[in-house]
């Protein structure tokens, strides 16, 4: 994969974005609008730094015995390159590769011009899923292979509007992804071999982990065991139990996980919270725990309160930016 086109500008569409250019690939964000550019530029700037940040701390792990534990996995091969001589090399690239091979485009057709792979990177919103694959057709050559990042819509749902479902199918990515490289593939009943495989090859260039799902599951691996997890918590803080940094104290406190659930919603953003919250069938009931959850969260969302690329969510990191 020569060229790969990001549609869509949020948290993981850089992450991706970033980890393919990283690794040596032509990368075009396509983007909707002017505006689009204006909050997408600020995520791409922070990922940039965090990335460098990374490889620049790498240097504290030369030496250190737990380094094959705590390495970037994203960013180096193996904790064998952990020198100076490597990390001075990546960083190089890294800046290299991001000045050089990142690009914003609003032409559709300019964008998906010779596109390789094509990842969808938009919110959990079926209907403007459609919408936008439905506009791809016209402007996707035909050996472009198009992948969709959703977390919890099934391929197979999306695949009627895509105009090739045979080279169509999901890759799934954690947050974090130069440390949490994990990137889940999931095909449906039409998508081609041969395309799943590419996909899985495709991760393997990007410095991922291919997780390969033999057939079709809501919320794949990771957010069948996730969702319910952060729906608990949604149902904790709606029933009045206690507030969202006791109940992320207590979590941390009691497994030793680096984040509460309230703060990985902050990490995900409350717009995605919602749009997964409101697909519980308990949600669509008055007054159960769920409902009042998605309540909590629109009303954030309406206050501008998306999470933490906005500055606030659940905790205020505005002293943060």
């Amino acid at each position: 994969m020569k060229k790969v086109v990001l549609a869509g500008g949020g948290v993981l569409g850089v992450q991706i974005a970033l980890m393919s250019a990283y690794t040596g690939h032509d990368t075009t964000f396509w983007l909707r609008s002017e505006g689009s550019i204006g909050r997408t530029q600020p995520k791409i700037d922070h990922y940039e730094g965090a990335i460098l940040a990374e490889l620049e701390g790498a240097r504290k792990l030369i030496g250190n015995p737990m380094a094959a534990y705590l390495y970037p996995r994203g960013l180096f091969a193996s904790p064998a390159e952990l020198t100076q001589e490597k990390i001075d090399e990546n960083i190089a690239r890294a800046k290299k590769n991001f000045a050089e091979l990142l690009h914003i485009e609003l032409d559709m057709g300019k964008a998906f011009t010779d596109a390789d792979v094509v990842i969808e990177a938009m919110s959990e919103d079926l209907s403007a899923k459609e919408e936008l694959f439905k506009k791809m057709q016209a402007y996707l050559p035909e050996k472009t292979i198009l992948l969709t990042n959703s977390s919890t819509l099934l391929p197979s749902v999306m695949a009627p509007f895509t105009g090739r479902p045979d080279r169509f199918c999901a890759m799934h990515f954690a947050n974090s992804i130069w440390r949490q490289n994990t990137a889940e593939i999931m095909g449906e009943a039409e998508t081609a071999p041969s395309v799943y495989q590419a996909t899985v090859d495709f991760a393997r260039e990007i410095n991922m982990i291919p997780l390969e799902l033999h057939k079709e599951q809501p919320g794949y691996i990771l957010n069948s065991m996730l969702v319910p997890f952060l729906m608990s918590a949604g149902m904790l803080l709606a029933k009045g139990v206690s507030d969202p940094e006791t109940i992320d104290k207590t979590w941390q406190l009691g497994t030793g996980a680096p984040k509460g659930p309230f703060q990985i919603f902050d990490i995900v953003g409350l717009d995605t919270a919602y749009n997964i919250v409101i697909m519980q069938p308990e949600a669509q009931t008055d007054g159960t725990p769920l409902n009042i959850f998605a309540g909590i969260l629109k009303e954030k969302i309406d206050k501008g309160e998306k999470g933490i690329n906005s500055g606030k969510g659940f905790y205020d990191y505005s002293q943060q930016r």
